[in-house]
């Protein structure tokens, strides 16, 4: 039996198009026509000009993007789209399976109209002159269509050309084209991050054709995550997970939802987070692959102690410092109670003289211990005036006499190594913290473009002051004493320095 005649409304409607005339391969290798499942549909519908997708792994976004990119090749002449991919065989494997894929298998007679002038592993272009071209860069030509693949992995391990793709890639496509920018999420840092968050803030209000539009897809969502609970153990703190997940999203996890992802969890480990997120949020939680304390801050998280820390009046507040080359100074003010290391704050800042910093900590109230130093605070530093002074000489010229210079460790590495094993008694105010946090979740190593993998040592970016600053603590916490009775509060003297008053 033949096909009936088609309606000519119907063949100028991409979305009856779509749901009609393409060919794929699923998850069982089954040639199957396509059919947009309920996270590809709601995408449709809130269809904009620019489209960052924050996404679990495979809810089949990459496949409707090519079929749509294809579609409008198809049905439309002198017609630009490209396919951005992390990589050249996965850019030649989705030309292969999706693109060229599904246009082997349109009806003849289209295909009789739309005959390829080109035969390539990267391009179908078209007798109407239109293409659909994929590859690792798209800098040249203008596009109306593009989609960028896994940007967020681009982000994590080739910086430089995720900055190109910013600057290049998109601002070739057309005003009026369509970009669509889909991942999961590889760390809070880098240009995908950047656009998740910028796209965030307009929720719910009117976006410009150039601005960008989140859209965020669950792990729950997808009908097929879920399994048999008979037999699956859910722990005491996974079903508190679940229920705070319920409270945050108003979405009800079945027991069969909650099997599913328990046992997924177990193969998966820190990352399940990263592959098969609950909220935005959450799906940037797992930091870079080459992040010095990935692990420490998954436990951090896991065991709620970035959390809400008071202050404890009983206990002196210790300070840890970094003094910037690059004019950042930055601060953790420190409290050490019983076996508990509970950072109240963080502050930084940069263009300002010590005398900020010290009122800094006198405006916060506290008792104060010792300010630990870097090795270079006790450096002499040309003056204004008529005599050099170090940082530390400074400091105490203004009030804060309690000092301690932190020696100078030959390999950083060693430091990092030190912290990595003080964080496990470590508590952050959730609040006041959040900057530094920020910064030591980022801290990473130095990535070797050319033998393709993280060297052993540090990189100096806007995230290594407050790391430095956090390694002064990791490096003497072993000698860090218990709870003391405070002394009287120390008054912090209007000591003119001339180190302060120019600079």
């Amino acid at each position: 039996m033949g096909d009936p005649r088609l309606k000519l409304e119907e063949w100028g409607n991409p979305v009856w198009r779509l749901h009609n005339l393409y060919w794929i391969t699923d998850k069982r290798n089954q040639v199957v026509k396509f059919r947009p499942n309920a996270e590809q549909t709601q995408f449709l519908e809130d269809l904009h000009y620019r489209n960052v997708i924050l996404k679990a792994r495979q809810l089949g976004f990459s496949t409707l993007i090519q079929l749509m990119f294809l579609d409008q090749a198809v049905f439309t002449s002198n017609i630009r789209a490209g396919v951005i991919a992390d990589t050249k065989p996965n850019a030649e494997i989705i030309f292969r399976d999706k693109i060229r894929f599904a246009y082997d298998r349109l009806p003849s007679g289209i295909r009789e109209r739309r005959f390829p002038e080109t035969d390539s592993t990267t391009e179908l272009l078209l007798s109407n002159n239109s293409s659909v071209r994929v590859g690792t860069s798209m800098r040249s030509g203008t596009l109306q269509y593009l989609h960028v693949s896994e940007f967020g992995k681009i982000c994590a391990e080739d910086p430089k050309r995720a900055r190109e793709i910013v600057t290049g890639a998109i601002p070739a496509l057309a005003p009026d084209g369509m970009l669509f920018i889909e991942s999961t999420a590889e760390g809070r840092d880098g240009e995908f991050y950047k656009m998740c968050e910028e796209s965030r803030k307009r929720i719910g209000h009117h976006h410009q054709p150039l601005e960008e539009k989140f859209h965020f897809f669950p792990w729950f969502v997808r009908d097929e995550y879920e399994t048999d609970p008979d037999g699956v153990v859910i722990s005491a703190k996974e079903a508190e997970y679940f229920e705070k997940i319920e409270k945050k999203t108003g979405v009800t996890l079945s027991p069969r939802k909650r099997a599913w992802y328990v046992l997924t969890k177990r193969r998966l480990g820190a990352d399940m987070k990263r592959e098969f997120p609950s909220t935005p949020d959450e799906a940037f939680e797992a930091a870079n692959e080459g992040a010095w304390y990935r692990e420490q801050f998954d436990t951090l998280r896991s065991e709620g102690r970035i959390c809400r820390v008071p202050y404890d009046r009983s206990v002196l507040v210790n300070t840890f410092w970094d003094i910037g080359a690059n004019d950042l100074n930055a601060i953790w003010f420190h409290q050490r109670v019983g076996p508990e290391d509970r950072f109240l704050r963080y502050y930084e800042n940069s263009g300002r003289t010590l005398d900020h910093y010290v009122q800094i900590m006198k405006d916060t109230g506290y008792t104060f211990g010792t300010a630990y130093l870097p090795h270079d605070a006790g450096h002499k530093r040309l003056g204004t005036g008529y005599k050099n002074q170090s940082v530390e000489e400074m400091l105490h010229g203004l009030g804060v006499t309690g000092t301690f210079i932190v020696p100078r460790i030959d390999d950083v590495t060693v430091g990092i190594n030190q912290t990595r094993m003080a964080l496990s008694t470590a508590f952050f105010d959730e609040e006041n913290c959040k900057e530094g946090l920020d910064h030591v979740e980022k801290y990473s190593k130095e990535w070797d473009e050319r033998a393709g993998t993280w060297k052993d040592y540090p990189k100096h970016d806007t995230h290594s002051n407050g790391a430095d600053a956090l390694r002064q603590w990791g490096q003497k916490h072993k000698t860090l004493l218990g709870p003391k009775k405070p002394p009287e509060p120390v008054a912090i003297p209007k000591t003119v320095n001339h180190w302060n008053t120019r600079r």
